[in-house]
C-alpha cells in the first residue's frame, strides 16, 4: 500500500461524494460501509462503493481505494468483501478489531474473494486494523504482525469516539491522556517494518486551527498520515505531513553532500553546519522516497 498523508471517509452510499473528496486534494478516500451507512442502506451502499471502486480505479488511479467494511459477526462482512474485493481496491480499513485472530480471519475472506476476481493478484489487497477498542491496543503488537497484508495500523484517538468510551479517558487538544495508546501503536508499527502509521480523527469540522495542532502533534510523535472527515481537511493534512520544496531540496542537497563525503573515503560530513552520518541520510532519502510516492 502506497504512504497516504490524508485519507478522506465518504458514505458508502454517497457515490456523488467521491468526485468531491478527489477535488479536495485527498491522497486516498475510506468508502466506508459501517457507521456512516443506515442500516436500511447496506445493500445499496455496498453496490455503490463497489461502481465507485471501479470509477476510481478507471479514472483517478493516482488515488488510493480503501473500503472499511462492516465488522466480523455482522451479517453484512461478507456480502461487503464479495462486493469490493476487485480490482481498484488497495486496502481494507478493518473495524472493531480485538485479537490477531480477527486480522487472520478477515485475511482468509479476502483471499478467497481474491481468487474469485480476474484480474487481481493473490495478496493485493492490503489490511489496515483500527485500534479503536482497548483489546486492540493492548494485542497491537500481535496485530501489526497478524499477517503479511498488515499495511499499517489506525489509530483512534478521537474525542468521544469508542476508543474514548472503552478507556475512558477524558479528551484534551495537548493529548496526554492518548499518548501512551499512541506511542505504543507506532512502536508496533515501526518494529513490524510498518513505515506510515495512521492516525485519526479530526471531529470539530469548523476548527481548522485545532486541527492544524492536531495534526502537527501527530506528526511530531511519528505519524506519517490521518484519517480525516471533512474535504475541508485535507489541504491541512496534506500541508503537515508532506514536504514543501525548500524542505525536500536540503534533503536532497544533504544526501549529494554526503554521498561525495562517502567518495572521499569519509563516514560523515559537516552539512551547513550539522554533523551528518548515515542515519541521518538513511532518514533523509527514507523522506524523500515517501514524498515521491505520495
Amino acid at each position: 500500500m502506497r504512504p497516504y498523508k490524508s485519507l478522506l471517509f465518504v458514505p458508502g452510499h454517497r457515490g456523488d461524494w467521491v468526485d468531491k473528496a478527489v477535488r479536495a486534494g485527498t491522497d486516498a478516500v475510506i468508502l466506508d460501509l459501517e457507521d456512516a451507512v443506515p442500516e436500511h442502506l447496506k445493500a445499496e451502499a455496498r453496490q455503490t462503493v463497489a461502481e465507485s471502486v471501479a470509477r476510481l480505479h478507471a479514472e483517478h488511479p493516482e488515488v488510493g481505494v480503501l473500503v472499511r467494511p462492516n465488522a466480523l459477526g455482522t451479517p453484512h462482512v461478507g456480502r461487503d468483501l464479495a462486493a469490493v474485493v476487485r480490482p481498484g481496491l488497495d486496502a481494507l480499513l478493518l473495524p472493531m478489531i480485538y485479537t490477531a485472530e480477527d486480522v487472520v480471519r478477515y485475511d482468509a475472506l479476502v483471499g478467497y474473494f481474491e481468487s474469485e476476481q480476474d484480474g487481481l493478484d493473490a495478496g493485493s489487497v492490503h489490511l489496515v486494523p483500527t485500534l479503536e477498542t482497548a483489546r486492540s491496543v493492548a494485542n497491537c503488537e500481535e496485530l501489526a504482525v497478524a499477517t503479511p497484508r498488515v499495511a499499517s495500523l489506525l489509530v483512534a484517538a478521537a474525542k468521544g469516539a469508542d476508543i474514548a468510551r472503552e478507556i475512558g479517558f477524558e479528551w484534551t487538544l495537548e493529548g496526554l491522556e492518548t499518548l501512551h495508546l499512541r506511542s505504543r501503536a507506532l512502536i508496533a508499527c515501526r518494529a513490524a517494518g510498518i513505515t506510515h502509521p495512521i492516525c485519526g480523527i479530526w471531529q470539530d469540522v469548523s476548527d481548522l486551527d485545532g486541527l492544524a495542532v492536531f495534526s502537527a502533534q501527530n506528526h511530531r510523535l511519528g505519524f506519517r498520515g490521518q484519517v480525516l472527515l471533512h474535504p475541508s481537511h485535507v489541504r491541512t493534512i496534506n500541508a503537515t505531513y508532506g514536504l514543501d520544496e525548500q524542505e525536500l531540496d536540503r534533503y536532497r542537497r544533504m544526501v549529494a553532500a554526503f554521498e561525495a563525503a562517502e567518495a572521499e573515503g569519509r563516514a560523515a560530513v559537516l552539512f551547513e553546519g550539522e554533523h551528518i552520518d548515515i542515519a541521518h541520510v538513511q532518514t533523509a532519502r527514507r523522506l524523500l522516497e515517501h514524498a515521491g510516492r505520495s
